[in-house]
């Protein structure tokens, strides 16, 4: 008789500093969800189509086009999963871009406190918890 080992939640994190994804996957990763970094729309894409996410996090920019466009591509791949805007660009045009686009919140930079309380929230709410 063997244990049931339980799927971690995947997430994607999409950022063109590659300091900000690192931190991103380290502190998501501690908390046991399973993290994946690209920093261009088209490696995020290609992740996106090559396996299942249970959250996307988006940067606004970058140097192959815009996190709202990204955002639409994914919303055609993956229509249900929650996607996350974290920014710098926090003016509230840039929220409502983002949100018209699809995504389910927009977390300005540097609330990363924030930005944990609304990846578990949305994780949460999507039936993927942490294991720990």
């Amino acid at each position: 008789m063997g244990l049931e080992v339980a799927e971690k939640c995947r997430v994607l994190c999409v950022d063109d500093h590659a300091d900000t994804g690192m931190m991103l996957k380290y502190l998501l990763g501690s908390s046991d969800y399973e993290v994946e970094t690209a920093d261009t729309i088209e490696v995020a894409i290609e992740f996106a189509k090559s396996g299942k996410f249970d959250l996307f996090i988006l940067d606004r920019r970058f140097p192959d086009g815009t996190g709202v466009e990204l955002c639409r591509e994914l919303r055609k791949i993956s229509p249900d999963t929650p996607i996350i805007f974290y920014s710098g660009d926090a003016y509230q045009l840039h929220r409502d871009e983002a949100l018209g686009a699809g995504a389910d919140a927009y977390v300005p930079k540097p609330e990363i406190d924030h930005l944990l309380t609304t990846v578990n929230n949305l994780l949460d709410d999507a039936g993927c918890a942490a294991a720990s």
